[in-house]
């Protein structure tokens, strides 16, 4: 499986704060943001990653984060030069995805769950096997702001709607998916959205309605933001102070993911 950081987007939200510097750039207590997706898809064993930016952002990325060899991976790069939607990754790493499996994960999200590494094992491993499309949901108290999730009594997937105006779910799906090597395909069948963006609930509707895809609802011990606001930066930045200083771990350190599952990968 291959990996996409998706690292573009104007971010607005969070102005004055990238009006010089790239949204995934920006410190979140100790670490640039984009640190905190990439451990994440290093805990997913994932060596082949390309990250997916600004034209005016790649030297910035290229400076903090290389071609990945310190770490283990291989970072390639590509650009997107206006925002188009989530799903239009997909065709910007066609050649990069080649025939592989393929995660994506958003360059602003931050994933902190006791059990992470042998869920995406899980998942990864599944989505080898038997193909399909593997999604993580949260409950949030913004859901208009998301991609929403539907479920039946027995908690199988039924519907899904990008930012519905009057949600009567909560469940939002959020910015880590796993697919098979379909998802390319799958991107250039979609049509923009009224918003004009090709938009990543359409791809995983096309799952759904080949009843392809699974759900893993992240409960207690789970936590996800979206830290593309003021308040949601510093709220990150807040609580990855409080685990590292009062349980003395550490989240989204590459050097000690890396260097783990080099000793690991030797056993």
């Amino acid at each position: 499986m291959k990996a996409i950081i998706l690292a573009g987007g104007s971010g607005t939200r969070l102005y004055p704060l990238t009006k010089g510097m790239s949204k995934q750039l920006l410190p979140v207590y100790n670490k640039p943001m984009i640190y905190y997706p990439l451990s994440v898809i290093l805990l997913a064993k994932i060596t082949d990653i390309l990250i997916i930016v600004k034209p005016e952002d790649l030297a910035q990325f290229e400076s903090f984060l290389g071609d990945g060899k310190e770490w283990g991976v291989n970072i390639q790069y590509a650009i997107q030069d206006a925002p188009r939607g989530i799903a239009e990754a997909f065709i910007i790493g066609e050649k990069f995805i080649g025939g592989d499996d393929c995660a994506l994960i958003l360059g602003d999200n931050l994933i902190y769950r006791d059990g992470l590494v042998e869920l995406l094992a899980t998942s990864v491993s599944d989505i080898k096997e038997h193909g399909g499309a593997h999604l993580f949901v949260q409950q949030v108290q913004d859901p208009e702001r998301f991609g929403i999730a539907w479920f039946d009594s027995s908690h199988k997937l039924v519907r899904l709607e990008e930012k519905p105006v009057k949600p009567d779910s909560n469940w939002a799906v959020i910015g880590l998916y796993l697919y098979d090597s379909s998802v390319v395909e799958k991107a250039k069948k979609i049509a923009p959205s009224a918003r004009g963006e090709l938009e990543i609930t359409d791809i995983n509707k096309l799952y759904v309605n080949e009843n392809n895809a699974k759900v893993h609802m992240l409960g207690r011990g789970s936590l996800w933001m979206d830290m593309g606001t003021h308040d949601s930066l510093y709220d990150a930045a807040t609580f990855v102070k409080t685990i590292e200083k009062q349980l003395g771990t550490k989240i989204a350190d590459l050097d000690e993911i890396s260097y783990n599952l080099r000793q690991f990968s030797k056993r």
